[in-house]
């Protein structure tokens, strides 16, 4: 076989950190790879070093595939070399306004004004939504839709048919099922497919249990380092035989009990009462009648498709979107609109969700970043008090992520960040919790350990939750309420 790239005995640092030392891999010309592992083996940063991120110290990187590339094609650029014929789509994305001189901020997508100062997404694709060769991703029928206004999975395709214009050689994909609904991920299983397909190799980041039938080999890390390499079928032979256990986790009772000892006591009629929700943006309706009491300490599972809504219906309990107003909505026994703050509400809520987490940037560190829950800020705004500090370190540990506390918010892991975040929902012991898609990024035993902890919290604090998942698995023991949406509706 053809070597396409190989590693041999690479030493791979970044900043101050060690990523590999002496890592040898081969890719071969026709293998597609999945990379797998636990939370901070190296699986994204390895991505990163394939890109030319990293720094590589020891050893070398060769790139085959653009030595053959340059012994047929003529190439008079000078700046021209193996990074132009690579694509890597990222689990964020890094859209920017029309002016091209400021990112997307959080709230951008629920205020009219500032949404239609973002891309459409034939704008983003440089006018090809329509190209044939896109026809598998589906983009055309969004040519005309706002880059901020796509769901994850519509986002997803977007930005992989903006790889896919480029004509790359070697296709990085760095999570891409994260956030998809099923039909969604069985959709993506296609693309890969047709990625494949169009001539590129493709080297995916993925969980153990979602290994697209396209890939040919697994790679598996356990703390930067190479544990084993494997044909797809072997891998999911072993996958399955040592499939880990859904069972939840121990808590520490002790630490826990400190943590909510000042729970405060509220006594609430409706948390939530939504009458008639309707939301429309220009011609597009968003949500139409929907109507949703929860009570005090009742535990509801919202689920949905993507592009279903439930960011937007979210949004409107969150404080975060101003057609509240023009709502019937009451929160904690309060009509929206009657002279409270944001802010009010807030204090009362904590939150976290896929797009907090996008545009979350802060140069804090990982306690400072929990500590800022205490104030609702995205990023560390407010100084926190020793006492405060203290809780969010201790709110930390609960969900094992002590170790990082002192380290930048922006250089851990995607799933240690995901845990500091719920940290950060949890430090003010709120009547309201509110977990959009929590888990999501989250290795297995990750999941089942913050699964335990939700369970907890349930089980001893006077506590109301909405959770959001796309894998029913993953919700609570104690959730019994369900509201279903589909195209705004209830169903």
């Amino acid at each position: 076989m053809l070597p396409f790239l190989t590693l041999e005995h690479v030493t791979v640092r970044h900043l101050d950190k060690t990523l590999f030392r002496d890592l040898s891999w081969q890719i071969n010309t026709g293998e597609h790879w999945a990379i797998t592992g636990a939370s901070g083996s190296g699986k994204t940063s390895l991505l990163h070093t394939i890109l030319g991120k990293n720094n590589v110290i020891n050893g070398s990187i060769r790139h085959y595939f653009y030595d053959r590339y340059r012994q047929t094609h003529e190439i008079t650029d000078p700046y021209f070399n193996y990074r132009r014929l690579i694509a890597m789509v990222g689990h964020h994305h890094d859209f920017r306004n029309l002016s091209h001189t400021t990112d997307f901020y959080y709230q951008q997508r629920f205020n009219s004004m500032d949404s239609g100062d973002a891309p459409t997404v034939n704008e983003y694709l440089e006018g090809r939504a329509a190209d044939p060769e896109l026809a598998p991703l589906q983009v055309a029928g969004l040519a005309h839709k706002e880059l901020i206004k796509l769901s994850n999975g519509e986002t997803r395709r977007v930005r992989i048919a903006q790889a896919l214009l480029q004509k790359p050689a070697l296709l990085l994909l760095d999570n891409p099922f994260i956030g998809l609904d099923v039909q969604a991920r069985k959709a993506f299983h296609g693309i890969v497919d047709h990625v494949i397909r169009s001539g590129a190799t493709v080297v995916l980041v993925t969980s153990p249990a979602e290994v697209p039938p396209g890939i040919t080999h697994v790679l598996h890390l356990e703390e930067g380092r190479i544990a084993g390499t494997f044909t797809r079928e072997a891998f999911l032979a072993q996958y399955r035989e040592e499939a880990p256990p859904a069972a939840g986790l121990q808590i520490d009772p002790a630490l826990l009990a400190g943590l909510i000892a000042d729970a405060p006591a509220a006594s609430y009629e409706h948390v939530v009462r939504m009458e008639n929700i309707f939301v429309k943006y220009g011609e597009n309706v968003i949500l139409d009648g929907i109507n949703w009491t929860i009570r005090p300490h009742e535990q509801w599972a919202l689920l949905g498709p993507n592009g279903s809504g439930k960011s937007t219906l979210l949004s409107l309990i969150n404080a975060d979107n101003p057609q509240a107003y023009a709502n019937k909505i009451e929160l904690f026994d309060r009509r929206r609109g009657s002279g409270e703050s944001i802010w009010d509400i807030k204090k009362k809520i904590g939150f976290v969700s896929p797009e907090l987490h996008q545009y979350f940037k802060s140069d804090a560190t990982c306690l400072q970043v929990a500590g800022s829950g205490f104030f609702d800020t995205i990023g560390y705004l407010r100084t926190c008090t020793p006492e405060q500090l203290q809780k969010a370190e201790g709110w930390l540990k609960v969900l094992e992520t002590d170790r990082f506390a002192g380290e930048k918010f922006q250089q851990v892991p995607e799933s240690v960040q995901r845990l500091v975040l719920l940290a950060r929902a949890l430090v003010k012991n709120p009547p309201l919790l509110i977990f959009d898609e929590p888990c999501q990024g989250l290795d297995a035993h990750q999941k089942n350990h913050f699964k335990a902890v939700v369970e907890a919290l349930c089980r001893h604090l006077p506590v109301t939750l909405i959770y959001v998942t796309h894998y029913e698995e993953e919700l609570p023991a104690g959730v019994q309420h369900f509201l279903r949406i589909r195209n705004g509706k209830m169903i």
